[in-house]
């Protein structure tokens, strides 16, 4: 229950909590990287966590959302998704709605 608490704790922290493959300003993978670059065009203040620092955490955030790839996006708790639907609701405009609070 240990990395499941500190994945919670991470989630309830940040209102924008980014679980991604490197940090924003070094991303190591493509869908990570473009996740992040998504998020800084719209000016929103986020958190990540590079999943690739904590075997545990690359692990369990899977089986957390029971969602299988990383990059993890979760908004105010809820998750929202991975590299595809953020970049889906980015086009559609959803996106802007979700995250227009936590614009800087």
């Amino acid at each position: 229950m240990e990395v499941k608490e500190k994945i919670q704790e991470l989630i309830n922290k940040n209102p924008v909590m980014l679980f991604m493959k490197g940090s924003p300003e070094a991303p190591l993978c493509g869908f990570s990287a473009r996740v992040s670059q998504i998020l800084s065009f719209m000016q929103v203040s986020f958190h990540s966590f590079d999943v690739l620092s904590d075997e545990s955490v690359r692990t369990g955030i899977k089986e957390y959302a029971q969602w299988p790839t990383i990059p993890q996006l979760y908004v105010k708790g809820e998750f929202i998704g991975g590299c595809d639907i953020v970049q889906e609701q980015f086009e559609n405009g959803e996106l802007e709605k979700l995250l227009s609070e936590f614009k800087n």
